[in-house]
């Protein structure tokens, strides 16, 4: 495994970690297509902020929907032609169902999900975004969508274990693990350059990220 063959990169992590942003940094470097979620398109997710107990199931099931569409239509993409760089994975839909939804409500969606996830592409290739909760408030706050600012930590906090659990168990396909928390790869051009070198020596199994300073450190 190494980064010309993954032809479908998937970038993930918890809400205001920067996923979106790296996606769409890579797919300018890898001259590769960007497939972007636009969560602000779902039309329950500003009511999910204010009452998550009512509009969980809805803004869940949207999602599910909306997601799986959009993975239909990439069952017509020839990724050995264009390169795809995707801001979210597919499985992760479960994190927030399981987060959100009580008891009859996931046993629904279970018998939903599995139907979906079976047609279903696997990316090449999986980055898995963490940060501390400090960083991603900041990083919310600093992208300024109103209906966020109702986000409560302790959903936050959980959603994070959540993410922390599901990729801890995942094998599904080649992992990379990033800690941003001291890093910004909008802003900062040789963090961008250091991931993308990394992403070149990927091979399969679970992988995490070490900055060129603490390389440099190791091998010293």
């Amino acid at each position: 495994m190494s980064l010309p063959t993954a032809h479908y990169i998937a970038v993930e992590g918890p809400i205001g970690v920067g996923k979106t942003s790296l996606a769409e940094l890579l797919a300018q470097r890898l001259r590769a297509r960007a497939l972007l979620e636009l969560a602000e398109h779902n039309p329950f997710l500003k009511e999910f902020y204010t009452d998550m107990r009512r509009y969980a199931f809805q803004a869940q099931l949207y999602f599910l929907l909306n997601r799986y569409r959009q993975q239909q239509e990439l069952l017509q993409t020839d990724l050995f032609r264009q390169r795809l760089v995707s801001d979210y994975l597919f499985a992760k839909d479960r994190i927030f169902a399981y987060v959100t939804l009580d008891d009859n409500e996931l046993a629904l969606y279970e018998k939903i999900a599995p139907i979906l996830e079976v047609r279903v592409r696997k990316p090449d290739l999986v980055i898995y975004l963490q940060a501390d909760i400090e960083t991603l408030l900041r990083r919310i706050e600093q992208r300024g969508k109103l209906y966020e600012n109702r986000l409560d930590r302790q959903y936050l906090e959980d959603v994070a274990a959540a993410y922390n659990h599901f990729f801890f168990h995942y094998t599904e396909t080649p992992l990379l693990v990033v800690n941003t928390s001291e890093m910004d790869f909008v802003k900062r051009k040789e963090d961008l350059d250091d991931l993308i070198r990394q992403l070149h020596e990927m091979k399969a199994g679970t992988q995490y990220y070490v900055p060129l300073g603490s390389r440099a450190d190791r091998d010293g």
